[in-house]
Order: structure tokens, then C-alpha cells, then sequence
């Protein structure tokens, strides 16, 4: 098995010294550094370029960059999104983004992590979990989701939370770690 098979199974894999994850990372960077040097303004080159790093981009796509990613591919992104400014995502695990969702500023998805163990994290070993986000989800400010996080449709991430487990739909989140704080319900729907 070698390293991308391990880190798509959610094992241990040498992120740091594989030359195949590297080539694919400094070749990401590239698209990345065309992305964040076009101006704002040439939106049609920007887009082509973000539809040659990812997985998928649905249609009505803005970023308004700079934005940072792993790899790219696998980046799975819907319909209406929006990236607002410093949007990371480290991918080295599936990132499935859903149809009309609202990122704020410097906010991380984060599928990556390390061990505990100093040992075999100095070695370079981490571990990989995706990430899911479902429809109609907006995420605050400074949010930061961690590996493994399947967000549900319609939910709200509070600005600066760190969500550390799965949220289910149609709630409000905040804190850190971040807790359901409520329903999106009532005078929060339209109608």
C-alpha cells in the first residue's frame, strides 16, 4: 500500500517524505500561487484555474482568496459556494462540501493530524480523516474542523469555534470545543 492508499484508508502515512505526495503538493501549490496572484477582478481565469486543482466545482463558484489547499483533488465543492478570504483546507482526505455554503475569513478544514506519540510524529506519520458539509451550512469567522467532521445540512458554526465532533442539521454551534447552543428554528427561518 503506498502512501496515498494509507492516508485515504485513515492510516499512518509519511506526508512529509513520500516523493509522490510531495510532487503532488508542489504541484498544487503552483495552481494555488496562479490563483492568489490573479487579480480579483479576472474572475473567469481565476475559476478555471480552482476547476483544474479540484475534485469538483459546482457552478456560481466565488472565492475571494487567498485560498490554500493540500492537494486539491480531493476537494468536492457544490453548486453557489462562498469562500470569503484565507480559506484553508488541508485535504490530504476527501472534503465534500455541499450546494449554497457560506465560509467567512481564516477559517481551517482540517482533515490532517498527528500523533500523540512524539515518536512517530517526528518521524513525519499523520493521519487523515474527511471532512463533510452539508447544504445551506454557513461557517463564522475564524472556525476552525477538525479531521472527521460531518457537518449536517442548514447548521451555523459560530465564529471562532473549533468543531471537534459531528454536528447535526438545521443547529447553531459555537465554543471550543464547539456545542449546539440551539436550533436554527422560527424567526431564524424565512417565510
Amino acid at each position: 500500500m503506498n502512501e496515498m492508499e494509507k492516508a485515504a484508508a485513515g492510516l499512518l502515512y509519511d506526508a512529509n517524505h513520500d516523493p509522490e505526495l510531495l510532487a503532488h503538493r508542489d504541484a498544487a501549490k503552483a495552481k494555488l500561487f496562479a490563483f492568489n496572484q490573479t487579480a480579483a477582478h479576472l474572475r473567469a481565469p481565476r475559476i478555471e484555474i480552482l476547476r483544474s486543482l479540484l475534485g469538483r466545482l459546482g457552478e456560481g463558484p466565488v472565492f475571494d482568496g487567498p485560498f490554500f489547499c493540500d492537494y486539491g483533488f480531493n476537494i468536492e465543492i457544490g453548486d453557489h459556494f462562498y469562500a470569503n478570504v484565507n480559506l484553508v483546507i488541508l485535504d490530504a482526505a476527501r472534503v465534500r462540501i455541499g450546494h449554497n455554503v457560506f465560509i467567512a475569513p481564516n477559517v481551517g478544514l482540517h482533515t490532517s493530524g498527528h500523533p500523540l506519540d512524539a515518536a512517530r510524529r517526528n518521524q513525519g506519520l499523520e493521519y487523515a480523516y474527511p471532512i463533510t458539509i452539508g447544504d445551506d451550512v454557513w461557517i463564522g469567522a475564524g472556525v476552525q474542523v477538525l479531521p472527521g467532521v460531518s457537518i449536517g445540512p442548514g447548521s451555523v458554526i459560530g465564529a471562532g469555534a473549533v468543531v471537534t465532533r459531528d454536528v447535526p442539521a438545521a443547529v447553531v454551534v459555537a465554543g471550543n470545543p464547539a456545542r449546539i447552543l440551539r436550533p436554527v428554528a422560527g424567526p431564524d427561518r424565512a417565510g
